[in-house]
């Protein structure tokens, strides 16, 4: 089918940076989130977002201009059944997920693919909330959506090849590059990067390095372009204490939590969001 308008489920900070991509990419792109302040919140922020494209000579003015025109934003999912496509991006969350696709799938027309973008969770029982497993599809984006290429298609079990075709599509039109993923905890990349993650915590914890000079062995020593605990402060401690949780249940021991990340989680400091993660950024 072809694919004009596409709905992203969830304003945070994944849905809005694929609502950026989705509308650069010239779709047309229903954003839908419970709450009108986060809407808010995540239209002021793609239009910075976009500001930056523009000055960092990836867009246009007039390109940028185009693609805030094709957003909307909506807290009725209703909204939804017009789209071609559907991207969730709600918490990291199986039982919301679980929910959310039960919805999507008594609200959106069934030709209509649905995307999750999880970057660990089970999207076999994510499909199975719906009545057509079929049309569902693993979508995972990486943080800054703007800025990074890859985009991992999840196969889970019972996802069809016209599935797979059409969000492999959908991606390369948002300027995306494509890796196929056989479903397993943690896909790819997750599963790699939260033990790299979570080995730097355990470095930290024995005192082997200081946090700074981690981050800098990494980033000039392994050309990493963030260090792991630059990384962790922008997607969340409690998102990255939850994989690996979610890992170490699924794949073994040697994804244990190191106590340390879990100690910042429960002290609050879950990273750039609140202000204080293992960096201080003003916050509380």
């Amino acid at each position: 089918m072809t694919v004009e308008t596409v709905a992203v489920i969830g304003s945070g900070l994944m849905g809005r940076g694929i609502a950026y991509a989705a509308a650069v990419g010239g779709f047309r792109t229903v954003v839908h989130d419970v709450s009108a302040p986060a809407l808010d919140r995540a239209f002021a922020q793609i239009r910075k977002d976009l500001d930056d494209g523009v000055a960092r000579g990836k867009l246009t003015a007039a390109d940028a201009t185009a693609a805030f025109a094709r957003l909307s934003a909506h807290t009725e999912l209703s909204a939804v059944a017009e789209a071609d496509f559907v991207i969730e991006a709600v918490p990291e969350d199986i039982a919301v997920k679980v929910r959310t696709f039960a919805s999507l799938d008594a609200t959106c027309p069934p030709d209509v693919v649905l995307a999750t973008n999880t970057s660990a969770l089970s999207i076999t029982e994510i499909a199975a909330a719906t009545g057509d497993p079929e049309r569902v599809v693993g979508m995972h984006f990486f943080n800054p959506v703007p800025k990074m290429k890859l985009v991992e298609i999840v196969r889970a079990l019972d996802t069809s090849e016209d599935a797979i075709a059409v969000t492999t599509s959908v991606a390369r039109r948002m300027g995306k590059e494509t890796v196929l993923v056989r479903e397993s905890p943690g896909f790819i990349t997750s599963r790699i990067n939260a033990m790299i993650g979570n080995e730097a915590f355990l470095m930290l914890q024995e005192g082997v390095a200081t946090a700074e000079d981690i981050d800098k062995a990494l980033k000039l020593g392994l050309n990493h372009p963030m260090g792991p605990f630059e990384m962790v402060d922008l997607v969340g401690l409690d998102t990255r204490l939850a994989v690996l949780e979610f890992l170490h249940r699924s794949l073994g021991e040697k994804y244990r939590p190191a106590p340390l990340l879990v100690q910042h989680v429960r002290a609050g400091r879950l990273g750039k969001k609140v202000g204080r993660g293992v960096y201080d950024y003003g916050g509380s």
